[in-house]
């Protein structure tokens, strides 16, 4: 029987092989095609954007995410196209994502059936293996990406009151929206930095400034930047000052972060209260019961 299976798992990792080799044969014959360019005295320098095999696995990647494209709906894609700019992943188009999701799945799939073959496990175990590397590889991707969406957006809220307070300073000082949207950037690391750079260019491609403002808000959906972009656009649709509305903003933003950090303060008490009974508890019994319990037995046994 393993024997069998090992035969096949060649066969598949043949298989694979093969269908590698023929995605890359376009790859193959660009190269080719650009390097007779040299013949005909033409020479620039390469763009260095990564290394050989980081490019040829996007490229893979993205060969397998075209050829599941047409079974995604453009509702599920535009979806997995905000996740991936709200993980802060730009450059990655949703189709090449789904191809690292098949990647990892298949790459998981075979190497759990491989683990389990050698361990001389049946064909139920094997079965299980495989179903269980499947699905842990095509989902686990997905939920690392939520994850790193998630702690951007709480990194994102804890910083935005340090912002509000720079553009508060910098229009008090005599500058523009804009202007003061380019001073408080260049001076905040983080996501909410990258995320405002992306504001002036924006801007500078033809977007509004109320485009711009909303664009952001599509790719960061937090109670702080929406009450960011609520209050830049009413005050310049109202003619308040902005000044004004960015030191109340940032008194706002600074009782929430306080009512934030007391909602987690009080659920530390349930949290650590599984550990306290299944962990902490058994220890204390065995130390403090432990030695009352074999006097007792010899009592008993007499």
């Amino acid at each position: 029987m393993i024997i069998v299976l090992l035969g096949g798992l060649l066969l598949v990792a043949m298989a694979v092989t093969l269908f590698l080799r023929a995605l890359m044969v376009p790859r193959t014959r660009t190269v080719q095609a650009l390097g007779q360019i040299t013949a005909y005295g033409y020479v620039g320098a390469p763009e260095q954007d990564g290394s050989d095999a980081r490019n040829a696995l996007d490229e893979l990647a993205g060969a397998l995410g075209a050829s599941l494209g047409r079974y995604l709906s453009s509702m599920r894609e535009d979806a997995l196209r905000k996740q991936l700019l709200a993980a802060g992943l730009y450059k990655v188009p949703p189709r090449r994502f789904v191809g690292y999701q098949l990647l990892a799945s298949l790459g998981l799939g075979i190497s759990l059936t491989w683990l389990t073959a050698l361990g001389g496990s049946g064909a139920f175990t094997i079965s299980m293996a495989v179903l269980f590397g499947v699905i842990a590889g095509w989902t686990g991707p997905r939920f690392l990406i939520g994850r790193r969406a998630r702690a951007r957006f709480e990194k994102i809220e804890y910083d935005l009151p340090e912002l509000i307070d720079l553009l508060v300073v910098s229009i008090e000082s005599g500058l523009g929206l804009t202007g003061s949207l380019r001073f408080a950037t260049d001076r905040m690391p983080g996501p909410l930095g990258d995320e405002k750079k992306l504001l002036p260019h924006e801007q500078q491609m033809g977007l509004g400034s109320d485009g711009s403002l909303r664009s952001l808000l599509e790719r960061c959906e937090t109670d702080g930047i929406r009450s960011f972009v609520r209050a830049i656009l009413q005050g310049e649709q109202l003619g308040v000052s902005i000044g004004t509305i960015m030191r109340n903003l940032a008194v706002e933003m600074r009782k929430k972060r306080r009512q934030a950090a007391e909602e987690r303060a009080q659920k530390a008490p349930v949290k650590v209260l599984f550990p306290l009974v299944f962990l902490i508890f058994p220890a204390i019994f065995v130390v403090i019961l432990g030695p009352a319990i074999f006097p007792i037995l010899d009592l008993f046994g007499d």
